[in-house]
């Protein structure tokens, strides 16, 4: 998951030192499918017994072991906030006001049935009262106060080119399907989604009061406003060059790019300072630009009117909460059945008020001794990288020197912030769940505003502590946990170094190497956008990041439709460096002590493998790994767990794999980067 664009996103689990005397467990026996053999497809024989067992749920896309953890946490917050809810008269402000309060007007689904679209009349009228196109651009400002990012997103962001200092960022935003190619391709399953996208936005015109000739009419008249945005988009492999997406502009400069925005009024309304900024994409600003000019105030306004029900709809009454989860949930995604709705309840709670529910989370459900010894293991896995780093020989002298210096700044984030936010002054109520909505995003919008033009704050987290995730952030060179991954019943205190290692282990340094990725490795130690390799060094690892490339390009999920390797390289090595370095720490870990255990037949080094085999062996709908392919940085499970083991030495020795077994990479097509 990415939250921003450096964002790069991987599950973890805690690891803490089983108690001496404790009896070792090892790898889950029952979740293999011994009718596979592990040189043949690691995959189905990790956890293929596991996965036949265990269908997908009907609300769920994606489906394992790791993925029922992070539904349990839910469950867990549902416990906490219905207890908080249940009672009415805390102090206004606290907590569990504002907590309770929220989720149980979220609850409240007879009020919702009743209201209807009225929570958001008062929205739809203003846009009835648009008349020009300032007032088009004044009620882009106002969507933007409501985190509604149409047709750009604009937010605080750490200057590429100093760290330190946050600066405004403008980002293209404003499609309503996952990406430019949606709008723009020709193959018969984007021809589709059009077709369907089409059909949603009428429907959802018509739950507005539309006839239905005039829905019809509005669709297209929304459709044809996004694919004149998307033709200026780029597309997601283009994305994942943060030099594509580097350029910083002066205040000035940006008024000369696009002229017909009134900026100085957005900038004043917005309490923003006119200091140099980061265009994310200039063409797509010039385009929004252009159609200020050429597309009709009467277009604006339905395309601002889609947005908003687009944004609301998942806030009001049961038809038009059926009808988004049709289009992206049911067709998109390829769900059965929406999430129970305490569920949808708790994730609204945790996305607008993320550090209130935090508190209370981390308070019940994340130890001390659970952050000390994730600390430990991070702290041992930066080791290991140092190590692997310092025995690389394709690298020279120079280049590693940059490189370990670079490691030497990274700085773990594990559970939960030092310092917590004030929701405070966020007037929350129990009888108005679209108002609390506002007032949530309103909070979270100004407070992401307030850090442009400061310094940058290194205590803040770009997600919240009930977060059943992970990121690294390039520029401020940090990889963080939340406490909500950091959750059994991935981890065991009972379990073997090797089954900790290989699960936790795995994505910390899976984590750490996104410092080192193809897009990591174009940031300094400092943070900065900024070339640190030897001409000679950079083409070798660029070399060995085409064998990545290849490698999973040849991987199908559907005959016709593979991986595209260049979107999934910095995952994919950040998957292959990552196992290889929790190899090596799980290794550095047992000097000194006894021999680990074989346990139910298994060696410590099958127990490592299998481990990664378990935790990352994602059951997946075939919509959603169509959507993966098409847009999500990460490989699906399967690729994850044969794509790098296939690669590892270690691996075809740990279960005497033949040369030419299905799982053994030929020598010469072996990929190796850290």
């Amino acid at each position: 998951m990415r939250l921003l664009k450096v964002f790069l996103a991987a599950a973890v689990f805690p690891i803490t030192a089983f108690a001496q005397g404790t009896a070792q467990r090892g790898i889950e026996v029952g979740d293999l499918n011994r009718s596979v053999e592990p040189c043949s497809d690691f995959y189905e024989y990790a956890n293929g017994q596991w996965r036949a067992q265990n269908p997908i749920p009907p609300s769920m896309v994606r489906w394992s072991r790791r993925f029922a953890s992070g539904e349990l946490a839910k469950e867990q917050l549902k416990g906490i906030l219905e207890e908080v809810s249940r009672k009415q008269d805390w102090p206004t402000g606290s907590v569990e006001q504002l907590i309770g309060d929220h989720y149980a007007s979220c609850m409240d689904e007879a009020r919702l049935e009743a209201q209807g679209l009225t929570p958001i009349k008062p929205l739809l009228t203003d846009i009835d009262g648009v008349k020009s196109a300032a007032d088009v651009q004044r009620m882009i400002r106002r969507f933007h106060e409501l985190d509604i990012a149409v047709p750009f997103a604009l937010g605080a962001a750490s200057d590429n080119h100093n760290p330190s200092q946050m600066i405004t960022d403008i980002a293209a935003r404003g499609l309503g399907m996952p990406d430019r190619d949606y709008y723009l391709k020709p193959e018969p399953r984007f021809k589709e989604a059009r077709e369907k996208y089409l059909e949603h936005v009428a429907n959802t015109f018509k739950l507005a009061g539309y006839t239905p000739e005039a829905a019809r009419a509005a669709a297209s008249t929304v459709f044809a406003l996004e694919s004149k945005l998307a033709e200026a988009s780029l597309d997601n492999v283009a994305l994942r060059d943060p030099k594509a997406t580097d350029h910083k502009t002066s205040f000035a400069d940006l008024r000369k790019l696009t002229p017909r925005f009134d900026w100085v009024a957005y900038f004043q309304g917005a309490k923003l300072p006119r200091a140099d900024l980061n265009v994310e994409q200039p063409r797509f600003l010039q385009e929004v630009d252009r159609q200020l000019q050429q597309t009709p105030v009467a277009d604006w306004k339905t395309y601002l009117k889609w947005h908003l029900l687009h944004s609301a709809s998942q806030s009001l009454s049961r038809p038009f909460q059926e009808e988004i989860f049709s289009f992206y949930g049911r067709y998109l995604g390829g769900a059965k059945e929406e999430k129970p709705r305490w569920k949808r309840c708790v994730e609204s709670t945790d996305a607008l008020l993320g550090e209130a529910l935090g508190r209370k989370y981390t308070e019940k459900y994340f130890p001390p001794e659970a952050k000390a010894r994730m600390q430990e293991m991070v702290k041992n896995l930066l080791a290991a990288m140092g190590d692997s780093i310092q025995g690389l020989d394709w690298m020279g002298p120079e280049t590693k020197k940059k490189a370990l210096e670079k490691l030497s700044t990274f700085n773990p984030k594990i559970g939960y912030p030092d310092k917590w936010k004030d929701y405070s002054h966020v007037k929350i109520r129990r009888d108005a769940f679209w108002a609390n909505v506002m007032a949530g995003r309103r909070f979270n919008v100004v407070d992401d505003w307030s850090q442009i033009g400061k310094a940058a704050d290194r205590g803040r987290w770009g997600m919240t502590p009930p977060t059943s995730n992970a990121y690294y952030h390039p520029l401020l060179n940090e990889i963080v946990f939340p406490a909500g991954i950091l959750q059994p019943p991935a981890f065991s205190m009972e379990a073997t170094d090797a089954v900790n290692y290989g699960a936790i282990g795995v994505v910390i340094g899976h984590e750490i190497s996104h410092g080192f990725d193809d897009q990591g490795a174009q940031y300094d130690a400092r943070g900065r956008l900024s070339n640190w390799w030897t001409d000679e060094d950079l083409v070798k690892f660029q070399a060995r990041g085409q064998c990545v490339v290849d490698q999973f390009e040849s991987y199908f999920i559907e005959p016709g439709l593979h991986h595209n390797g260049k979107l999934v390289l910095g995952e994919s090595i950040g998957d292959l460096a990552g196992a290889r370095i929790a190899y090596l720490a799980f290794k550095k870990s047992q000097q000194g002590k006894p021999p680990a255990p074989t346990l139910d037949g298994f060696t410590p080094d099958q127990q490592f493998f299998i481990s990664w085999g378990q935790f990352r062996g994602d059951a997946i709908r075939p919509e959603t790994q169509r959507l993966m392919i098409q847009g999500d940085p990460h490989p699906t499970g399967k690729y994850r767990v044969i794509g790098p083991l296939s690669n590892m030495r270690e691996f075809q020795q740990a279960f005497s794999c033949k040369q030419d077994a299905e799982m053994v990479r030929p020598a010469e097509k072996r990929c190796e980067v850290w």
